[in-house]
């Protein structure tokens, strides 16, 4: 593994060194400074079927020094690659995408006005090089999400290499997933799915009904919209190790995003899909259908609610005979409901009427 993480460190450190020699072989041959890069918008994003996921199409914007704003931004993409040569990968160090923030005020004219620039930076040196921020040492600020279930992993740290099990060596709270999940080796396991749940409030609910345990289940904290890492280490336990990967949300738009971008990807993340996403995931969260059948308590559709929901029938990650018929469905009704919905059916409805009956009908169980 610390063979793979040195691999890694010389190919990022080559890719970025290859951008900043670009610029100079440009000087040399008296031409002036571009570089092109894929236009990130909804309208640029197309299905690969190849692997199954939504990346951005042939429509590209150009950046050139013809301009003052052109050479500023590969002023600042010059001082950005050669810190995360130098101070990154040559001294094993890592940054927040924060810290690259300020580190950049002692740029003098090549410092970012604001953050979303410095991060904008970060996501076009990862389309340029082909390669992740976690690659260039670079951590996001938020706490990882959790996993817990009958799975056994080692994982390499910059202290070492540690080795646990994700139900039996840690609390209720779960293993923390690493912001770089591709220090992690999976030893061995019992599992024989995946439940990516978007809430803190139905994990806990499911390890407390000890579900993993009766159904060989390896439960996954989305936090809401889920990081990167947590992505990621979904589309590995369902293509390496081969298990199904089912998301379990609200039944509402946005959650219905969130389990687009675990399946096919984001606009904004795009570059990454075919790293990111796990095509093969399926949709076990709340159902509109649902919502009828069970008498689920149930919140009013707000104006930007059904806004979202309008847009999802023209978005091509929704576009398919089962989403257009729950969403139409959701429009006629007006209403979304939450997973805790379910309690009001009973603290043990969820896990021993509500998913076993998903899970049976989707072949899973």
């Amino acid at each position: 593994m610390n063979n793979l993480r040195e691999e890694r460190d010389k190919l990022a450190k080559e890719a970025l060194l290859g951008i900043v020699g670009s610029f100079y072989k440009q000087f040399e041959d008296q031409a002036v400074p571009n570089i092109v890069l894929p236009t990130r918008t909804k309208a640029n994003i197309e299905y690969n079927n190849n692997s199954e996921v939504w990346v951005y199409g042939n429509s590209t914007s150009t950046r050139s020094a013809k301009t003052v704003k052109g050479a500023n931004q590969i002023l600042k993409m010059s001082y950005t690659a050669e810190m995360l040569i130098k101070e990154h990968l040559e001294n094993n160090r890592g940054s927040t995408l924060r810290e690259l923030y300020y580190i950049s005020e002692n740029w003098d004219i090549a410092k970012f006005r604001e953050q979303p620039e410095s991060d904008r930076m970060i996501e076009d040196l990862e389309i340029i090089t082909a390669m992740q921020r976690e690659d260039f040492h670079m951590r996001p600020e938020e706490d990882g999400a959790t996993m817990f279930g009958s799975i056994r992993l080692k994982e390499t740290t910059t202290r070492g290499e540690r080795i646990i099990h994700c139900r039996d060596d840690v609390g209720e709270g779960g293993y923390q997933i690493p912001f770089n999940v591709d220090n992690i080796e999976f030893l061995d396991h019992d599992a024989k799915f995946v439940v990516a749940i978007e809430t803190g409030g139905m994990m806990a609910r499911l390890i407390e009904n000890g579900f993993d345990e009766d159904y060989n289940a390896v439960l996954v904290h989305l936090k809401g919209q889920p990081a990167r890492s947590t992505r990621r280490i979904l589309k590995r336990l369902s293509e390496e190790l081969g298990l199904p990967v089912l998301v379990f949300t609200d039944g509402d738009p946005w959650s219905y995003r969130i389990f687009a971008s675990v399946a096919y990807g984001a606009i904004k993340s795009a570059h990454l899909s075919e790293y990111l996403a796990a095509p093969a995931a399926q949709f076990i969260g709340v159902q509109p259908s649902d919502i009828v059948d069970y008498d689920l308590s149930t919140d009013k559709l707000t104006e930007q609610d059904i806004k979202a929901l309008r847009s999802e029938l023209s978005d091509p990650r929704f576009d398919s005979e089962y989403w257009k018929t729950q969403i139409k469905l959701q429009l006629d009704i007006g209403k979304k409901a939450e997973q805790q919905a379910f309690a009001g059916k009973g603290l043990d409805f969820v896990t021993q009427r509500y998913l076993p009956d998903r899970l049976t009908e989707m072949g899973i169980i």
